[in-house]
């Protein structure tokens, strides 16, 4: 049987047939950082996310377990398999926490991993990487690969960093890749001509400031990158589903930001959003 079959139907259920774009949102923080606002409760969180406005979920097998009826048929699901606490001594070092085929028995369309370069650990990290990818080909599974640089005297923010970052996970058999943003147009494109899968740019850490997101997520797509991945400045914001609005406005029909924002507002309660 030829398991790359497997790989693209369910990239065809994955990424938007129209754009061939995806938005995603990633609720996995729950390991990390505990009960934050806005994943409270998981079973409203993930009813409400996947009401149409965003193409994917990512979640842990724990919570995908207890909220699976929530999820709508068009809403396709990652399990993710990595993770780590922010109370460990090394909160760089993601372990395995699943199987592809636990993600596989789960009904996923992909399984995603965490890995940080750059930290002491980064060996075992890209040791890990390897065997999930090899078990991926093995069952035809699109994996997605959220990469770092996070390590001591590591600037994450650094292009050159971010290139890297995006390679490895090409080199090492991923299908799609999270990364973060550079900053600008031409250093995002580096990183995107530099990457034969495709790039997704992450939503970056927590901002008040909408504009400036959906700005960086604009330039990123400008620049080439196949879609977004954001949590926190998704499932935080004031008004999280006129964002999503906003973001697969842009990601899948070129909306400008201008275009974007007034979406938002659309509710002109909700104007101290941006």
């Amino acid at each position: 049987m030829n398991n790359s079959i497997g790989k693209y139907i369910r990239l065809k259920r994955i990424f938007n047939e129209a754009s061939g774009n995806v938005v995603l949102v990633p609720l996995d923080h729950g390991v990390t950082s505990g009960p934050i606002e806005g994943l409270k409760n998981m079973r409203d969180t993930v009813k409400h996310f996947s009401g149409g406005e965003v193409d994917g979920l990512i979640l842990h097998k724990g919570i995908v377990a207890k909220t699976f009826y929530s999820l709508e048929r068009n809403t396709s699901l990652f399990v993710h398999l990595s993770a780590s606490t922010e109370i460990s001594p090394d909160t760089n070092l993601k372990t395995l926490v699943c199987t592809v085929e636990e993600g596989l028995q789960l009904g996923a369309d992909g399984v995603s991993i965490h890995v940080n370069l750059g930290s002491d650990n980064e060996a075992k990290m890209l040791s890990d990487f390897g065997a999930i990818s090899k078990k991926c080909s093995d069952w035809g599974v699109p994996l997605l690969a959220m990469m770092y640089a996070r390590g001591k005297n590591i600037r994450s923010d650094n292009v050159t960093n971010i290139r890297l970052a995006a390679r490895v996970a090409c080199e090492l058999g991923a299908d799609l890749v999270k990364v973060s943003f550079t900053g600008s147009v031409d250093s995002f494109r580096s990183v995107v001509e530099g990457c034969s899968i495709p790039v997704i740019v992450a939503g970056g850490e927590k901002a008040s400031n909408t504009e400036a997101i959906l700005r960086n997520i604009s330039m990123a797509l400008e620049a080439g990158a196949r879609g977004v991945a954001c949590g926190r400045n998704t499932f935080q914001h004031i008004n999280p589903s006129g964002f999503c609005k906003a973001i697969s406005a842009i990601v899948h029909n070129s909306a400008s930001v201008e275009e974007a924002l007034e979406i938002v507002k659309a509710d002109v309660s909700l104007e101290q959003a941006v």
